[in-house]
């Protein structure tokens, strides 16, 4: 389902693959992302370019993906549209994911923490 890619630095671009990242494929959004952490990617940048909407469920896939990665790496969320940027300020998500215009801002952004 989802689409990541690996570049310079560890960093890791995960793609949910869906339009929807809801109760349908947390589950497997998040089983599959633990395996990048699990495999040594704890630099994570998510990109939500493609995604319209996200609900609890899809929020509470990425709170768990965070507590993976613990102190130990990073995640960060890109490309969020109108209603998934409204859904995590509501849900003040926004104050737990450093949040960048895209994929690039986010790169340029880990690795400048490096």
């Amino acid at each position: 389902m989802i689409r990541s890619k690996i570049i310079e630095d560890g960093i890791c671009i995960v793609r949910p693959g869906s339009e929807r990242l809801t109760a349908a494929n947390a589950k497997t959004f998040k089983a599959e992302t633990l395996d990048l952490i699990e495999a040594g990617h704890d630099r994570i940048v998510i990109d939500f370019g493609e995604v319209i909407f996200v609900d609890s469920s899809g929020l509470g896939a990425m709170v768990g993906l965070l507590k993976k990665v613990g102190n130990r790496g990073e995640i960060v969320v890109c490309g969020l549209s109108g209603t998934v940027t409204q859904m995590f300020s509501i849900t003040r998500m926004d104050r737990v994911f450093a949040s960048y215009y895209d994929a690039d801002d986010a790169i340029h952004a880990l690795q400048e923490r490096v």
